[in-house]
């Protein structure tokens, strides 16, 4: 037990998972596809596997894989996780402990962040509106960077659909060009940038 615990607080999301295990395959892919880079534990790949087992049903994992740890703390199974994720709950969670460490980490290098893509016009739209403000965002072109699919991967997780453009003020997500300008129409989209220090006059 106290191994498991151990284990479990390594990293800020633990999975003890079976290579065997489909549904251990696929929390495995829906943590990933968020940006989220789990500690993995393959108990049929262990010295101690089976004992790790055993204390994993012990803790109340049943089945004892997969078996997730966010911060520490024992979340649940397949089951669990999905339901958290169709809840809208498991993705502040993530956030929370520090494990969105991709996206969130480009989301707040500045006070205002928008993930576009060079071709696309409504991100061009979005970069020249935020512009013509003379706020000076932090636009990352996903289709120019090495790790921009990934990024769009967890992107569309985070609800933006289409993934481009996606705009970040003050480190959360606002929206992509719907949801902007909608702001803009509605006059709130200039309180909110002078909120977060993106306008100096």
């Amino acid at each position: 037990m106290e191994a498991v615990t151990k284990m479990a607080s390594e990293r800020p999301v633990v999975v003890f998972s079976k290579s065997s295990c489909c549904m251990s395959h696929s929390i495995k892919t829906l943590l990933s596809d968020f940006g989220v880079n789990p500690a993995v534990y393959e108990l049929d790949e262990m010295q101690r596997g089976r004992e790790i087992e055993q204390a994993l049903l012990r803790l109340g994992c049943s089945p004892s894989v997969p078996a997730v740890f966010i911060g520490g703390e024992f979340v649940g199974g397949a089951n669990e996780v999905m339901s958290l994720h169709l809840k809208r709950s498991l993705i502040p969670m993530l956030k929370r402990v520090g494990a969105l460490w991709v996206v969130t980490k480009l989301a707040s290098e500045r006070p205002v962040v928008i993930f576009s893509k060079s071709s696309c016009c409504m991100s061009y739209t979005i970069k020249t509106l935020v512009c013509d403000f003379g706020v000076n965002p932090a636009v990352h072109e996903l289709d120019e960077m090495q790790r921009g699919k990934e990024i769009e991967q967890a992107l569309l997780r985070l609800g933006c659909s289409p993934s481009v453009p996606a705009v970040f003020i003050g480190g959360e997500f606002v929206g992509g060009a719907n949801e902007v300008m909608s702001l803009h129409l509605k006059r709130s989209l200039i309180p909110m940038l002078k909120r977060v220090g993106a306008l100096w006059v």
